[in-house]
């Protein structure tokens, strides 16, 4: 081949190739264009609390995603259809209810893979409001939210029986509230972490009582304890029993005025009674009722 033919040939196929890719690209574009045409679209946004979300899929006439994959920044991706306001996530969880830029907003339910439901009001993706939280073992939540968690106001019913109204905070029983246990005990009053922490009151269901401080859950601090037969103690507690210094009521109105510990008299009082000659008369303190 001389080199007029050897150029020519350079020439032709240099040609074809561009020929191809200006084809290729005509096709993209008409591919683009027909997506375009039919609502195919990729959107982008991010959430007040950092989420970022994107999704790809068809949208309406406002722009508004309505058929397509949402993908979040935190791993999860979830399938949307507008028809039926469903999110069906890779986690197995199931969202029906109304999106804002494409998050969880205003009234909805979602359905968790392992049978917890929630139902109420959502903002930026998250339980916010009023709602109501049904757990799979039978418990019961009805009140506030806030960043997704129980806070503020509410009623845990639990499936044993038992039952708390009150405060909450960031899931947790907090603040004042009261708490009916499965057995008839009623405490009301203060709570930590959910513990009893504070001052409260405890109406055993045997009859006895207990008004003054709580702390870790168990009567610590001062108090009175008045059991159902008519003997009461005044004084300070320590890990639910008495301990310090304290005044022992008895039935009959004979008074002991002296130191506990561990729930026994340690020192005798003026009549000369000592430990011994009392402590078999002391009724349990309940410390096992309701706790």
């Amino acid at each position: 081949m001389n080199g007029k033919g050897y150029a020519k040939g350079k020439k032709s196929f240099g040609s074809i190739m561009l020929r191809i890719v200006i084809g290729a690209v005509i096709v993209l574009l008409l591919a683009a264009a027909v997506l375009w045409f039919v609502g195919v679209r990729y959107v982008s946004s991010t959430a007040a609390n950092g989420l970022s979300v994107r999704f790809f899929g068809i949208v309406d006439k406002t722009g508004a995603p309505s058929r397509g994959v949402i993908r979040y920044s935190n791993g999860m991706t979830a399938k949307y259809d507008a028809s039926t306001g469903r999110l069906e996530y890779s986690n197995g969880d199931v969202f029906e209810g109304s999106l804002s830029g494409m998050l969880k907003s205003g009234q909805g339910t979602l359905t968790h893979k392992n049978g917890d439901v929630y139902t109420g009001w959502f903002q930026n993706d998250v339980f916010e409001g009023s709602g109501k939280y049904v757990y799979s073992n039978g418990d019961v939540y009805d009140g506030s939210f806030r960043d997704g968690k129980q806070n503020g106001t509410g009623t845990l019913t639990c499936a044993d029986g038992s039952e708390y109204s009150g405060s909450f905070k960031d899931g947790k029983l907090d603040g004042t509230g009261t708490f009916k246990y499965a057995d008839g005990t009623v405490y009301t009053g203060d709570f930590v972490a959910d513990m009893r922490e504070g001052k409260g009151e405890i109406v055993f269901s045997n009859g006895d009582r207990y008004v003054g401080d709580f702390k870790g859950d168990v009567r610590e601090g001062s108090g009175t304890y008045t059991w159902a037969n008519g003997e009461k103690y005044e004084g300070e507690f320590r890990g639910n029993l008495m301990n310090g210094k304290g005044v022992y009521t008895f039935p009959g109105g004979r008074v002991y005025d002296g130191y506990f510990e561990n729930g026994v008299i340690v020192r005798t009082d003026s009549n000369g009674a000592g430990a011994t000659d009392v402590d078999t008369s002391l009724p349990e303190t309940g410390d096992t009722v309701g706790d």
